[in-house]
């Protein structure tokens, strides 16, 4: 049997995974006068000199499927006061920005009272398993948005909490 088709593997690997407390974003994109975004907890800093970032999407997400080299998209870091937001946003793609505060900075959506923002050029698409990683350059950073009260929004164990600094 190979790795990939192992349940005692992936349920294994996936329980393990849930012990991984990670950062929550929506991240979004601006496509055919429509906003699009998806929750995710798999981005990561990728780079410094030049900035980048990877974000990991699903094959199979609505919002990969606007995505290509060049695209823009922003990654809105969620806080802590923002636990039903990110469950908006995996909910059916052509509700998930009903009753949202939003505007298009730098070319995509920017969530009212994120915790962070940062904007990327899509640079490249790499598929890997059962999920896309997109390597983008950074455009804008802003952090503004720390200052709120709550710190970031988690997800860890399957549930959403948050990190306080002690």
């Amino acid at each position: 049997m190979s790795i990939e088709n192992d349940p005692a593997l992936q349920a294994a690997f996936r329980s393990a995974m849930g012990n991984v407390a990670g950062p929550v974003s929506v991240v979004t994109t601006h496509a055919a006068g429509k906003p699009a975004g998806t929750t995710v907890s798999a981005f990561v800093s990728l780079s410094m000199e030049p900035p980048m970032l990877l974000v990991s999407l699903m094959r199979g997400s609505y919002l990969l499927s606007l995505l290509s080299v060049g695209s823009t998209i922003g990654v809105n870091v969620l806080g802590a006061h923002q636990t039903a937001l990110a469950t908006q946003f995996t909910g059916r793609h052509d509700e998930r920005f009903v009753g949202v505060d939003w505007v298009l900075l730098d070319g995509a959506p920017a969530l009212a009272d994120a915790h962070a923002w940062v904007s990327l050029r899509v640079a490249r698409l790499v598929p890997v398993g059962d999920h896309v990683l997109v390597l983008g350059d950074v455009v804008n950073a802003v952090s503004e948005g720390a200052e709120l009260p709550g710190g970031p929004l988690t997800y860890h164990r399957r549930s959403f909490g948050t990190h306080q600094a002690h």
